[in-house]
């Protein structure tokens, strides 16, 4: 083990270990891109697809989807109101 340490790697190792290292990079890399844009893909589509959900809920009760959306309204409106309000 001693000689090992002792002997001083070449240029040509040197270069060799640099560009296995920059192949490691560049494939976790890579495989991180691929990951992302897959996530991605996959996000687009679930929020599409409860898009979709959304659209056939309000289609089937259009009368209780206004009424949600009034509460909803009126909920944020009063909490809105509640912190612009100045304090005493």
């Amino acid at each position: 083990m001693a000689e090992f340490l002792d002997k001083a790697p070449t240029v040509d190792e040197v270069l060799h270990e640099v560009s296995r290292i920059k192949s490691v990079i560049t494939e976790a890399v890579d495989d991180g891109v691929r990951s992302a844009l897959r996530a991605s893909k996959q996000g687009r589509e679930y929020a599409e697809d409860k898009i979709q959900d959304a659209r056939h809920a309000i289609k089937r009760n259009p009368l209780q989807a206004v009424g949600i959306v009034l509460a909803a309204g009126f909920i944020l409106g009063s909490l809105i109101t509640m912190l612009c309000r100045p304090r005493d």
